[in-house]
């Protein structure tokens, strides 16, 4: 039992830190907080941060970053808005368009958008494998890229009414399950399986644990940087439709203040950001756990800008412990080191 808690110790401590949480808004807030229509606002809400947070999550494994996942999302997003206001709306007969034509219409959007997320997740693999730039400056670059490439389709403006099929992923249930958490739970029950019982999860640890010694292991990294942020756009464009479908509109500027929470959740969630180590599962764990903090704050009617400070100091903070732990476990072990 001893072992177990300390191999598991981090979703350990996550569970508790979810548990008190938990406790402490209801204590504050019961009357609100424990209301059916916010904790199911709050599973509306988890998913598409929670698939960008997968989409930061399998760069921060490999000792990389991504910063392109919101304008990479909101470029997709776009394009699957074009595609369904224009064919749609575009030469619909009097008596409206047929269900048969708006679900091709609406398969041909998510193709598209999710061919787009590729593409651009291709274009990060690249510039980062092949050219050599380092992940924040490349991804830094392609987010303003994709980002002023959004301005210059949409003109700043907003693309909405999308068919009603669509806006089901976002805001439809199934059995009285949210469909979006649906979509977020496979996902994350597939990057699990992924990292852990795949070979190419393997590679992505030894990566983001030792560059050198993974190169001189015979493993492809170019191959495996590319075959990551390839991953890593799949699931931008994955959150860009539920995102879209939620808001029932598209546009340049969504998701501008998920970029932050995304690398926090990682960091929360027990991901070293040098690479190397990481699950999922505590991922999944520090999503539950600043979703209930933020419906708790937002309840309590504290800013927004608040907030967004809260996030800044706790991925600070976490940053800061996370060093001194591994400082000091390193001394210890230079200490009980036999002397040559």
């Amino acid at each position: 039992m001893k072992a177990f808690f300390q191999r598991q110790r981090d979703i350990v401590t996550l569970s508790i830190v979810l548990i008190s949480v938990f406790i402490l808004m209801t204590s504050l807030i019961p009357d609100k907080f424990l209301k059916v229509a916010n904790l199911q606002s709050m599973a509306f809400q988890i998913p598409e941060l929670g698939i960008l947070a997968l989409a930061m999550m399998i760069t921060l494994l490999t000792g990389g970053i991504n910063l392109s996942i919101i304008t990479s999302a909101n470029l997709s997003g776009i394009v699957a808005a074009l595609i369904m206001t224009k064919l749609v709306n575009s030469g619909a007969p009097a008596g409206g368009t047929p269900s048969g034509a708006i679900f091709l219409t609406i398969l041909l959007a998510i193709i598209a958008c999710i061919a787009l997320s590729l593409i651009l997740g291709f274009l990060n693999g690249i510039l980062i494998a092949h050219v050599g730039v380092s992940p924040i400056l490349a991804t830094l670059g392609t987010m303003t890229l994709f980002g002023g490439l959004s301005i210059v389709i949409t003109k700043g403006y907003v693309i909405s009414s999308f068919p009603k099929e669509f806006v089901f992923i976002g805001n439809g249930t199934v059995l009285g399950i949210p469909l979006a958490i649906i979509i977020f739970a496979l996902c994350a029950f597939a990057m699990s399986a992924l990292l852990n019982r795949k070979p190419f999860g393997l590679c992505i640890y030894m990566l983001g644990s030792n560059p050198v010694a993974t190169e001189f292991s015979g493993i492809n990294v170019k191959s495996l940087l590319i075959k990551t942020y390839l991953l890593s756009g799949l699931l931008a464009g994955i959150a860009s439709i539920i995102m879209i479908s939620r808001f029932n509109s598209a546009n340049a500027g969504y998701g501008a203040s998920y970029l932050l929470v995304t690398v926090l959740l990682g960091v929360l969630g027990g991901v070293n950001p040098a690479g190397g180590f990481g699950k999922v599962s505590g991922l999944v764990l520090a999503i539950i756990i600043l979703q209930i903090i933020s419906s708790g704050l937002n309840l309590l009617k504290v800013s927004t800008f608040v907030t967004l400070s809260l996030w800044g100091m706790i991925l600070i903070l976490v940053m800061a412990v996370n060093n001194l732990l591994l400082r000091r476990k390193k001394g210890r072990k230079s200490l009980h080191a036999p002397v040559a």
